[in-house]
C-alpha cells in the first residue's frame, strides 16, 4: 500500500502540495492579522462600554469533567495492515479523543496507546450501506454498480464506522445491537465535542479566526455555511486547503489508478489520507507561528485602543453613516423582495425541532431528580444521597441519557431553503443546538447541586425529599427562562448565518466597487481597527436585524414554543445565588461518606486505583464477570456502573452437585440453581509479524465454548428440576396421608362418644329393670357398638394405615390411642369395661 501512495504522491507532487498550502496560509495570514485588530477593538470596546443580553439565571460550572473520563470498553477493530479484526480496549478521556490499547491491562499500566483518533470532521455510521454510498461518491467519475460489495467484510453484523471526507476511515464492530447503539451514542458525542474546537472564552482569537475563514472563502466565491468548520484552527485550515486542493489532485490521480473498483477506492482513500496528513502538519506549524506573531502585537494595540477609543468610535460612526446612504436602499429592496417572505418559514423550521429538544432536556432532568428523590427516600436518606448526586452531576455528559434530547434536533430540515440561501446542510445548526442543550443541562444540574448543598448546610431538618423538591422547583423555573433566552439567541444567530451571506452575495457586485472610496474617510492611525469590508457587513446586518428581531418577538408572543417575551425579566429571587458560582464543586461522595460510585475494585494492579479517573459511562458485566469479548452490554440508566474489578481467574472450579434436600433452602436451590459461567482466557495476540490468529475466529470459538457450557448447565439445571419435582410429589403424598390419619382420628372420637352414650343407657336400664333385663340390654348395646365400629372402619378409604391404629399383639397390654402427628393431642384411654375395636 505504501508503494501506491509513494508512486502517486511523489516528490514533485508533494512540493506542489507544500507550495499550495503555503500560498493559502499566506493569504489567510493577511486576513487574520487584519481581523485580529478588529476583534481586539470590539473586545476592548465591549469591556469599556459594557452591555450584553439578559443575565443568566443558572450557574455555570468552570471545569465540569475535572478528574473524569467519558467511557472505556472493548470492541473489534479492523487493521488494514494485515486485514484482520483484533480486539481492542478503547478509552475516551475528557478530551473526547479516542485512544486504542492492546488490552485493559495495557491501559491500566499507563502504556502508550496503539493509536488515537481525533473525531473532528468525522461521521459515525452504523450501516455498511450508508458507508458505501459515501465511498462511491469519493470517485465521482467512476460509476459503481448498485449493491456492489464493500472491500471490508465485517466480523459481525453490527458495524461502527468513522468516515471522513479526507482523512483515514476507522472500522469497528461489536457483537450485539444494544452494544452498537451505545457505542454509536459515544462516538457521536466524540464527534460533536471535537467539532466544537473553538473556545468561546477567547474573545479575540475566536472571532478573528472565524471572520478570517469566512472572508477568505467569500473571496473565492464560497458564500453560506460550511460543513467542515470542524475542530481546532489547524484542522479547519487544513480543510480550507483541501477544499480546493483535493478535487484537483483527484482529477489528476483517479484516472491513473488501476484494479477493480473496490481496489481503486481503497487506494484513493490511502492517497487522500496521506495528502491530508501532509497538509495538516504544515497548517499546524504555520498557524502556530501566525498566532504567536499576532499575540506579540496585542499589548501595543491594546494601549492605542484604550487611549483613542472615543476618536475611533466617532470615526467609525461617521464612515458608517456615509456607507448606509449607499447600501441601505439596495439592501432594503433586496430584503423586501427576496428575504422577508421566507423569514417565517426559516424560523419555523428552526423552532420546531430545537424547542422539542430543549423540552426533552427539561424532561430528562426532571426524571433524574425524581429518581434521586425516590432512591434517597428508599435507600437511607443522607447516606445514599451522596452516591446518587455524584451520578447526577455527570448527566449532561452521559451520551446515552442525552441521546433522546439530541435526536429531537436531528429532525431539523431546511429542504427547499438550502438552494436559495446557499445552505450546504443543516448539520451546522444541529450541532450548535445540541451543544447549547448540553450546556443548559449541565447548568441546571450544577445549580441544583449548589442550591441543595446550601440548603442542607443551613437547614437542619431531616426531610431531604422536601428540601430537594424546593430546590427542584427553583431550578426548573430558572431553566425555563434560560432555555427561552438561549433559544431566541440561537434563532437570531441562525437566521443571520443563513440570510447575511445571501445578502452579501447579491449586493457585492454593485457595492464592492464603491467601497474603496470610503477608506479615504478613515484616519491612518485608526485604519487597522476600521476596515471597510467589516463596516459594509455591519450595515447589511443592521438592515436585516430589525426584521429578524421582529420575527422572533412575534414567535415569543404566540408562546407556541414556550418562549418568554423580551419584556419579561425574572427578578433575582436569589440575590446571592451567583456567589455560589465561585464555590468549588461539591464532592458528594466524600461529603456524605458514600462508597466510591466508580468502584475501582480495590484490587487494581500496581496500585493504580488512586490514579484512575472516574468514568461517566461504563459497562455492566454479568454477576461481576466480564466476558472476554464484551464491550458495553448495558449502559447505566440511572447510576454510573463501575468497571470490572479485575480479570476473572482462569479455570474456575465447577460448583459441586447439590445433595438431597433436607430443608426448604435446599429445595429452593434445586428449583432455582445458581449456574457459574467460567470466563474464557483472553487469547494471546501475536505481534503481527507471523500473521496471528484472526480475532473473528477466536470470537467464534469463544462463543461456541460459552454455548457448550451453557447447554451443559441447562442439562444439569433440568436434572435438578426433575429431582425437585420428585421431592414435591413426595411431600404432597405425605400431606395426603397426614390428612387421612386426621380423618381416622376424628372418626375414632365419634366412636368413643357413642360408647359413652351406650354406657349411660346401660346404667339407667340397670336401675329400672331387674338383673336379667339389664344383662340382655348390655349385651344388645355391645353388639350395636361393635357393629358401629366395624362400619366406621369400613368407611375409611384413605389407603394408608397409621401406626397409631394398629392393635396390640397377642399377650400384650392394649396401648393408649394417640393421633400420632399432633403433639398437642393427649393419649385417650378406653373406658373401663369396654373394648374398642379398630380394624
Amino acid at each position: 500500500m505504501g508503494d501506491v501512495v509513494s508512486s502517486h504522491l511523489d516528490e514533485g507532487r508533494r512540493e506542489v502540495i507544500t507550495a499550495r498550502t503555503r500560498g493559502v496560509m499566506k493569504e489567510f495570514g493577511v486576513v487574520y492579522e487584519q481581523q485580529y485588530a478588529v476583534a481586539l477593538f470590539n473586545s476592548v470596546r465591549f469591556e469599556i462600554e459594557g452591555g450584553g443580553g439578559p443575565q443568566s439565571q443558572l450557574l455555570h460550572r468552570k471545569d465540569p469533567l475535572a478528574g473524569r473520563s467519558i467511557f472505556s470498553g472493548s470492541l473489534f477493530q479492523y487493521l488494514e495492515e494485515n486485514r484482520k479484526w483484533r480486539n481492542r480496549f478503547v478509552s475516551v478521556p475528557d478530551s473526547y479523543t479516542i485512544s486504542l490499547y492492546e488490552g485493559k491491562t495495557a491501559h491500566d499500566r499507563g502504556l502508550h496507546a496503539k493509536g488515537t483518533i481525533n473525531c473532528a470532521g468525522y461521521k459515525a455510521l452504523t450501516s455498511m450501506e450508508d458507508y458505501m454510498e459515501l465511498i462511491n461518491s469519493s470517485l465521482p467519475d467512476v460509476k459503481a454498480k448498485a449493491g456492489s460489495n464493500p472491500f471490508i467484510k465485517c466480523a459481525t453484523q453490527f458495524p461502527l464506522i468513522l468516515w471522513h471526507p479526507y482523512a483515514r476511515h476507522h472500522y469497528f464492530c461489536v457483537t450485539t445491537e444494544k452494544e452498537q447503539s451505545k457505542w454509536h451514542a459515544v462516538l457521536q458525542d466524540c464527534v460533536r465535542h471535537s467539532n466544537n474546537g473553538l473556545s468561546e472564552d477567547c474573545t479575540v482569537q475566536t472571532p478573528a479566526f472565524t471572520d478570517s475563514v469566512r472572508l477568505h472563502r467569500q473571496a473565492k466565491g464560497h458564500y453560506g455555511t460550511w460543513d467542515m468548520m470542524c475542530g481546532a484552527p489547524p484542522q479547519i485550515l487544513a480543510n480550507l486547503v483541501m477544499e480546493s486542493l483535493h478535487p484537483e489532485l483527484r482529477s489528476v490521480i483517479a484516472p491513473l489508478l488501476r484494479g477493480k473498483l473496490q481496489q481503486r477506492q481503497k487506494h484513493w482513500m490511502l492517497i487522500s489520507d496521506a495528502l491530508y496528513r501532509q497538509v495538516l502538519s504544515q497548517t499546524t506549524s504555520q498557524y502556530g507561528a501566525l498566532a504567536e506573531a499576532c499575540e506579540a502585537q496585542r499589548a501595543p494595540l491594546d494601549s492605542v485602543l484604550r487611549t483613542d477609543m472615543d476618536q475611533i468610535v466617532s470615526s467609525k460612526e461617521h464612515v458608517s453613516s456615509k456607507m448606509r446612504a449607499l447600501v441601505l436602499p439596495k439592501a432594503e429592496q433586496l430584503l423586501r423582495g427576496n428575504v422577508q417572505p421566507y423569514i417565517g418559514s426559516i424560523l419555523e423550521a428552526l423552532m420546531e425541532p430545537s424547542s422539542r429538544g430543549f423540552a426533552e432536556v427539561r424532561e430528562v432532568f426532571f426524571r433524574e431528580l425524581v429518581e434521586v428523590s425516590r432512591s434517597s427516600l428508599n435507600g437511607g436518606g443522607r447516606d445514599a444521597l451522596g452516591d446518587h448526586m455524584e451520578k447526577l452531576s455527570m448527566l449532561a455528559f452521559h451520551p446515552v441519557k442525552m441521546q433522546s434530547c439530541y435526536e429531537k434536533v436531528e429532525q431539523l430540515n431546511l429542504e427547499g431553503l438550502q438552494q436559495r440561501f446557499a445552505v450546504a446542510s443543516p448539520s451546522v445548526f444541529v450541532s450548535r443546538a445540541q451543544t447549547l442543550m448540553g450546556q443548559q443541562m449541565d447548568n441546571a444540574v450544577y445549580t441544583f447541586e449548589q442550591l441543595l448543598n446550601q440548603s442542607l448546610e443551613t437547614q437542619k431538618d431531616d426531610d431531604i425529599c422536601k428540601t430537594m423538591q424546593r430546590c427542584q422547583d427553583r431550578v426548573l423555573k430558572k431553566y425555563d427562562y434560560d432555555s427561552s433566552t438561549v433559544r431566541k439567541k440561537f434563532f437570531r444567530e441562525s437566521l443571520l448565518q443563513i440570510i447575511i451571506p445571501y445578502m452579501l452575495q447579491q449586493l457585492s457586485p454593485s457595492c464592492s466597487p464603491e467601497l474603496p472610496r470610503f477608506k479615504e474617510l478613515i484616519f491612518e492611525d485608526f485604519s487597522r481597527f476600521l476596515l471597510v469590508e467589516n463596516l459594509f457587513e455591519e450595515v447589511v446586518l443592521q438592515c436585516v436585524s430589525k426584521d429578524i428581531m421582529m420575527a422572533v418577538k412575534e414567535a415569543a408572543v404566540q408562546r407556541r414554543h414556550n418562549l418568554y417575551r423580551d419584556s419579561i425579566i425574572l427578578t433575582s429571587s436569589d440575590a446571592n445565588l451567583h456567589l455560589l458560582e465561585e464555590s468549588p464543586q461539591v464532592d458528594w461522595a466524600n461529603k456524605f461518606g458514600a462508597d466510591d460510585p466508580e468502584g475501582d475494585g480495590g484490587g487494581s494492579e500496581g496500585g493504580l486505583s488512586s490514579s484512575r479517573r472516574r468514568q461517566v459511562v461504563s459497562m455492566i458485566s454479568l454477576d461481576g464477570i466480564p466476558l472476554s469479548f464484551e464491550s458495553c452490554l448495558e449502559v447505566p440508566g440511572v447510576e454510573i456502573i463501575p468497571e470490572e474489578a479485575g480479570e476473572a481467574s482462569e479455570g474456575a472450579e465447577a460448583a459441586a452437585d447439590p445433595g438431597s434436600p433436607d430443608c426448604v433452602t435446599g429445595i429452593r436451590d434445586l428449583i432455582n440453581p445458581t449456574v457459574n459461567l467460567t470466563p474464557l482466557p483472553a487469547s494471546e495476540e501475536s505481534d503481527g509479524t507471523d500473521g496471528g490468529t484472526e480475532a473473528s475466529e477466536d470470537g467464534e470459538r469463544a462463543v461456541e465454548d460459552v454455548h457448550r457450557e451453557t447447554e451443559e448447565a441447562d442439562e444439569e439445571e433440568e436434572e435438578h428440576r426433575e429431582e425437585a419435582a420428585a421431592v414435591k410429589n413426595a411431600i404432597e403424598e405425605h400431606r395426603e396421608e397426614e390428612a387421612a390419619v386426621k380423618n381416622a382420628i376424628e372418626e375414632h372420637r365419634e366412636e368413643e362418644a357413642a360408647v359413652k352414650n351406650a354406657i349411660e343407657e346401660i346404667e339407667m336400664a340397670a336401675q329400672e329393670d331387674d338383673g336379667e333385663r339389664m344383662g340382655e340390654a348390655a349385651e344388645s348395646e355391645c353388639e350395636r357398638s361393635a357393629a358401629a365400629a366395624s362400619d366406621s372402619s369400613s368407611r375409611s378409604d384413605s389407603g394408608f394405615q397409621s401406626p397409631a391404629s394398629v392393635g396390640p399383639e397377642e399377650g400384650e397390654e392394649p396401648r393408649p390411642i394417640t393421633n400420632g402427628l399432633d403433639a398437642e393431642d393427649k393419649a385417650i384411654d378406653p373406658p373401663a369395661g369396654v373394648e374398642a375395636v379398630v380394624a
